[in-house]
């Protein structure tokens, strides 16, 4: 076969350092459009970038040449740096160290788009932590709750 196709889709979320409420709601919007820009110049679609002022989730078709780390890494490392230049208050803002990727199907993602642009809404009843237990129970991942929040 002379072509090399692929078809990975994931869904990936990552909050704030230590869950601070830094987000502003205003400064959401132009983050998660900054995001799907890291994600288009890495050769990658995001399909739908959403959270609220604690955390973010993509849904991403990734590019057969890139890792999901390095994706991630990007996202993070650059955004971060976008983030600084926002606002005085934004001078210390961070991401966490970890992250959560959760691959899923072609006829899952209609669901997970749905999921994404709710979030406002998903969390005036339930907090990341929650939502983020919720995710690694639902894809059987093993944690260890002393490490899965720094």
């Amino acid at each position: 076969m002379p072509q090399s196709l692929s078809e990975i889709l994931v869904h990936v979320v990552f909050s704030t350092k230590d869950r601070a409420q830094i987000i502003p709601k205003d400064l959401q919007p132009p983050l998660h459009a900054f995001l799907a820009g890291i994600c288009r110049t890495a050769g990658c679609e995001a399909l739908s970038v959403g959270g609220v002022a604690d955390h973010v989730h993509l849904a991403v078709r990734l590019a057969r040449t890139v890792t999901v780390a390095a994706l991630i890494e990007e996202l993070k490392t650059a955004s971060s740096k976008w983030m600084k230049t926002k606002a005085v208050v934004l001078n210390g803002f961070h991401w966490q160290r970890g992250y959560g990727t959760f691959s899923i199907g072609r006829s899952q993602l209609p669901a997970l788009l749905r999921y994404i642009d709710a979030q406002p809404e998903h969390h005036r009843t339930k907090t990341f932590q929650e939502e983020y237990r919720a995710l690694l129970q639902r894809y059987a991942i093993a944690f260890d709750e002393r490490y899965v929040w720094d």
